[in-house]
């Protein structure tokens, strides 16, 4: 099952399928190739996000 998910290497820029980087390097896990391709974008999103968040926080 491992094998079969995908993930983004957040230190490489590379999608890995199966977890071969270390933890601290990886986002994901993702179903398909093109989920983890998206990854920067939706990593960024949620940044923004919780940026907003904290800053209504405040």
């Amino acid at each position: 099952m491992a094998d079969e998910q995908w993930w983004y290497n957040t230190r490489t820029g590379q999608v890995e399928q199966g977890a071969k980087s270390p933890w601290s390097d990886r986002a994901g896990p993702y179903k398909t190739r093109e989920e983890a391709e998206g990854a920067p974008a939706r990593l960024a999103e949620n940044s923004r996000r919780w940026s907003e968040d904290d800053s209504r926080d405040s």
